[in-house]
Formats: structure tokens, sequence, C-alpha cells
């Protein structure tokens, strides 16, 4: 069991895995990211530090939705990622689309389908029980 002290509000919590706070401040967390996201619905052409100061949220979350693909803009923002593999200018995520489809190729290249076991064949006239000795 990891027990933690949540980085919001202090409080002592058991950690399973992610942002280290506690289920409150995680509630809280997304309650504001549905404001901030139907507040970039309402005004599409806004600026990250606009959403920022209007709702009340850092601009390092807001980068962060944007990095984990929860939150993007429209494409005639101001605001936009590059991609970490090309540097092409990206909306949402951490990689562009050709980035990814090439990750995917070059992963699923690795794998390699296993054989399928051939079973022996039968001789004709072996179909006769057999019995084990037991001494």
């Amino acid at each position: 069991m990891d027990v933690r002290n949540c980085k919001s509000c202090n409080k002592v919590f058991n950690y399973i895995g992610g942002q280290p706070i506690c289920p409150d401040c995680q509630k809280k967390l997304d309650d504001k990211f549905d404001e901030v996201k139907k507040y970039v619905y309402d005004h599409p052409r806004c600026g990250i530090q606009e959403v920022s100061t209007e709702m009340d949220v850092s601009v390092a979350q807001i980068r962060r939705w944007l990095r984990e693909e929860r939150l993007t803009f429209s494409e005639d923002s101001e605001i936009a990622l590059n991609c970490e593999k090309c540097g092409k200018r990206i909306l949402t995520g951490r990689f562009c689309k050709e980035c990814k489809a090439t990750m995917a190729s070059d992963l699923s290249g690795l794998y390699v389908k296993p054989e399928p076991v051939k079973k022996p064949e039968k001789k004709p006239g072996d179909n006769r029980m057999r019995f084990l000795d037991g001494n």
C-alpha cells in the first residue's frame, strides 16, 4: 500500500497511480476540465493564456491536457504543439499522425507470428491401444 500526501491539498491518501493527488482534488480537477473544455468549444479562437486567465487554470495544466489528447483546439487557433519526433505543428497529443503511423509499423514489425506446430502424421496400422508396464 502506497500512502502519499496530495500535491494539491496535502491530505494523506492511498496512491494508486497517475497524478499524486487525492480523489477529492482529482474530482475538482475533472470538473475544472469540463469547464475548460466547454469554454474552448464556445471560444474556438482563444489563446492558451486567455483560457488560463478566464478559467483560473495553470498554463501547465492546459498543456498537460493537450499532451494527453483530452483537450484540443480548433485548426485556426493560435495554440499549437510540436511533434516530439519531427517538430511538425500539431493540435493535440505528443506526435503527429505520420510519426504515430511510423512508430506503429515499426513496433508491429518486431512481432513475428509463430509457426503453427505440426502434428506428427499417423502411420497406417498405428491406431492400436498402448499399455504402460507397471515395473
